[in-house]
């Protein structure tokens, strides 16, 4: 998984306000106007005269300013329009998130949430500019302070992340940062006087082992709320006296009305705090930091100065005390005469809150058994895990506002360093798979998310896969990646900003949707969840043809039911195989020379998948098939045994290849490379030692499988035992902690890319492909045929390597990962991967997709 200048998303047009200024202008008569002259020897006759003449003119006058209204309507704008680049304009149909079942009590019940994923503990709304808040605390770490906020690597907290989490109103989170513990929950509510979405609560507990001195003995939280839309912050009246009034702040906004913040609690803590006046929220890190070195060099003091600038749209308040600390902070809107504030507040504070909180629990616990019936199955460490991976899903979920920034190719011939233009301005509701590393949206992790998902919560499910097909623009294509505002953007290499329109992403949301229909035809669903998704189902159905369409012109290649990932460099000199990152498998090895007569056999799956799963759309939705659009003739093409074979199957190794262009004489050099007139460096530079020719590239690895996963094999060939001997050979793919991504046999296998770019789908284990085929393992296990028990025992034995590896890693080091070493089985890449790693639920279960 994973650059100048600003141009305007669409081209100026003429805007209403300069046709009404020109209109205006027409009827304006100058004082040279040539009016008929009349001798003035008859006043009366005179002014009739006059009075004809203006009637004529202003006639005239009329006609000319209707003509001039004509042609900027419809030929000067039509004209600037057409200039408008197509990859910036939203696809003209119906938005899916606007369907009613996405309105009303749903909209509301998940107004409020931790939708911040980015940070340590984060609360914002679902609307672009939202009255968002978060929590920082610091620690000491070698006799220094450091400040904790946004999810980074580097703070190296032993532990963090959601333990509990059920999507909607409760979250139980655990962090562990050097010898203090700290644990935060939240509650939302809703009751009579309460403002739109309700009122919640947060409680922050802090617990610590093994002090060293006393200094360490005390805890400094900064708790905040910063308003996005610029309102002003009210100041409580006697904040640093808190249990003399709990108040910490108020305020007014549209949505949900006048709001309190509120602080309980028995402890005896001191409070100070700050306000700012600044339209930036995502470096309030720095502000508060510079804020802290300032007091504690004039006054040797670690304390926030008690200063509220005017009109203040940030308020951090420090909340510091003795170890162990528990505090609940409140916060209630509606507040107004008759708002019952007192009353709701106490109900979301102290034992009231205890009492909430433990019910909660208690429901998520009955809801993950029932879900996922793991008792029978499982030891209590795996199960701890499998509430984890829920948790941590539904606690990544985030609510993220902005523009895309769209590559566009550079034209010599007009001078202007500007290379992006910005999508229009859009929402996203999504989960994200990693908090530190990449806590924004991915299109083809979000398919195995929403696998999860949708058998927790269909609602939140079916309103992030609108979200993210609303996305789409006029051509049918979604930007791969999405970093929306701000916040998202400060976590973005600049080399990974731009998004191409030419590059794809595995089609992953047809996986859930094929689970929906599936779960249709078979009855898992209430008649009002049937009614739910099929009302989805027509509204995207348009949608998601020209999403398939997309895919099967732009994406296609020379010879029928062919296809390649485009986007990778055929003129690299320094990638020992281009890279293919539109596919998601980033550098898993395909034709050493990019051409477009390449043929990845990994797509033509994806397309067969998606083809199948739109004839399936299109007949539970009554949708008649329009010509060129015969999903089911497609499907019949893309699966057809014997032309796969033809173009994909290698005979003398039982496996399947990609086509292209390739010689495997390619290697990285040291070479001395000039950078500029006279200053050379020493890189790693390609080296081809072979004219490539078009053949078969022979890498087994997980490309090899997607045939197998895609099931095309029949289950009485000879061709689905070779499959099932290259998934349990330990000398190629099978490992004790679930199959590696690339054979060790591989000329590639755990090889270098670049001199910066370590090995990353070429030997490392990752979940969601091991998820996929273990779903086909198991098909093949209940399919009539001679090798179902040879199937059936690969499954066995995976499944279990697989959990007990992941539930290991959990319990040793505290995290999910983003994969995990094929030698040693120790995680690596990103931790805190909670994304595609946290379908070792699923297998748990035993639950997977469907054909």
């Amino acid at each position: 998984m994973t650059g100048g200048g600003r141009r305007s998303a669409r081209s100026r047009t003429k805007s209403s306000t300069d046709v009404n200024e020109e209109d205006e202008a027409l009827y304006k008569i100058k004082p040279n106007s040539k009016l008929r002259r009349v001798k003035a020897k008859d006043h009366d006759n005179a002014l009739r005269i006059l009075n004809a003449n203006l009637k004529i003119m202003l006639g005239f006058v009329l006609v000319a300013a209707l003509i001039i209204f004509f042609l900027v309507k419809h030929l000067i704008n039509p004209a600037e329009e057409a200039r408008s680049p197509r990859v910036v304009t939203p696809f003209p149909a119906p938005k899916i998130t606007d369907l009613p079942q996405f309105q009303g009590e749903h909209k509301e019940t998940l107004y409020w949430g931790t939708y911040r994923p980015h940070v340590y503990f984060g609360f914002r709304a679902r609307t672009p500019r939202s009255l968002i808040a978060g929590l920082m605390w610091i620690v000491i770490k070698d006799g220094r302070y450091f400040m904790r906020h946004v999810c980074q690597d580097s703070d190296e907290l032993s532990t963090y992340g959601w333990t509990s989490h059920n999507g909607r109103d409760f979250g139980h989170q655990l962090l562990v940062d050097q010898d203090m513990t700290l644990a935060t929950s939240f509650l939302k509510y809703k009751e009579d006087g309460s403002g739109y979405g309700g009122d919640w609560a947060v409680r922050i507990n802090v617990q610590s082992q093994g002090w060293k001195n006393e200094m360490q003995k005390n805890v400094h939280l900064f708790f905040y709320l910063a308003d996005e839309d610029g309102n002003a912050l009210s100041l409580g009246s006697d904040i640093l006296d808190i249990h003399e009034n709990s108040l910490l702040a108020s305020g007014l906004r549209t949505d949900i009305g006048g709001w309190q913040l509120h602080l309980k609690s028995k402890a005896d803590l001191e409070v100070h705090y700050s306000g700012f006046r600044t339209p930036h929220i995502h470096n309030l890190s720095d502000l508060v930091q510079e804020n802290l070195a300032s007091q504690l060099l004039r006054f040797s003091q670690l304390q926030l100065p008690d200063i509220y600038q005017s009109s203040s749209n940030i308020l951090v308040f420090q909340i510091s005390g003795r170890i162990p600390l528990e505090t609940d902070i409140v916060f209630v809107s509606g507040t107004g005469i008759n708002s019952r504030v007192e009353e709701r507040i106490n109900n979301l504070a102290g034992i009231s809150l205890t009492n909430r909180l433990k019910e909660k629990q208690r429901e998520f616990d009955a809801k993950f058994e029932n879900c996922f019936q793991l008792a029978d199955k499982l030891d209590s460490k795996s199960i701890t895990v499998g509430k984890a991976a829920i948790g941590n899903m539904l606690g990544g979920i985030g609510y993220f506002y902005g523009q895309s920034k769209i590559s566009v190719p550079r034209n010599p011939d007009v001078k202007s360093h500007d290379d992006f233009l910005l999508y229009w301005p859009a929402e996203l509701y999504t989960a994200v798979p990693s908090r530190p590393f990449f806590p924004r949206g991915f299109l083809w992790d979000e398919g195995f998310h929403q696998l999860l998902i949708w058998r927790w919560d269909l609602h939140i499910s079916l309103d992030i896969v609108g979200h993210w097909l609303d996305l789409m623009n006029i051509d049918g294509w979604i930007p791969r990646e999405q970093i929306l505002g701000a916040e998202a953007l400060s976590k973005v290499p600049a080399e990974f900003v731009l998004q191409h329109s030419s590059n794809g992403n595995p089609p992953t949301l047809i996986l859930v949707l094929r689970d929906l229909v599936n779960g249709i035809k078979k009855n898992k669903f209430t008649a009002i969840e049937s009614n739910e998704i099929i009302t989805f189902l027509r509204q995207a159905f348009v949608r998601l043809e020209a999403w398939f369409q997309w895919f099967n012109t732009t994406q296609s290649g020379k010879d029928i039911g062919s296809y390649y990932w485009h986007g990778r460099d055929n003129s690299t000199i320094r990638e020992l195989n281009p890279k293919a990152l539109s596919s998601g498998l980033d550098d898993y090895p395909r034709a050493s020379h990019p051409t477009e007569d390449e043929r990845h056999l990994d797509l033509r799956c994806w397309m067969l998948l998606a083809a199948d799963c739109m004839d399936s759309i299109a007949g539970l939705i009554d949708k008649e098939n329009k010509p060129g659009k015969e999903y089911g003739s497609t499907a019949k093409l893309l699966s057809d045994f014997d032309t796969l074979n033809k173009m994909h199957f290698d005979h003398a190794s039982g496996a399947y290849f990609d086509f292209g262009n390739h010689t495997e004489k390619v290697r990285l050099s040291w070479k001395e490379v000039m950078v500029g007139n006279n200053h050379a460096n020493r890189e790693l530079v390609r080296e081809v030692l072979e004219r490539p020719e078009l053949k078969l590239v022979p890498h087994v690895g997980y490309v090899s499988l997607f045939p197998f996963i895609a099931r095309i094999i029949p289950p009485e060939s000879w061709i689905l035992e070779k499959q099932l001997d290259l998934i349990s050979n330990r000398s190629i793919l099978w490992t004790n902690y679930g199959l590696r991504s690339l054979a060790k046999t591989s000329s590639l296998y755990m090889k270098r890319n670049t001199q910066h770019d370590p090995p990353y789908w070429r030997g490392p284990v990752w979940v969601n492909i091991n998820y996929m085929i273990l779903s086909s393992l198991r098909h093949y296990s209940l399919e009539n045929g001679p090798y179902r028990d040879k199937a059936r025992a690969i499954y066995d034995e995976l499944r279990h390597n697989l959990i007990r590896n992941v539930v290991e890693n959990y319990h040793q080091t505290g995290f999910f990962w983003e994969q995990y070493d094929q030698k040693q089985g120790k995680g690596k890449g990103a931790r805190v991967f909670s994304g595609w790693t946290s379908l070792v639920l699923l297998i748990m279960a035993e639950v997977y997709t469907e054909m």
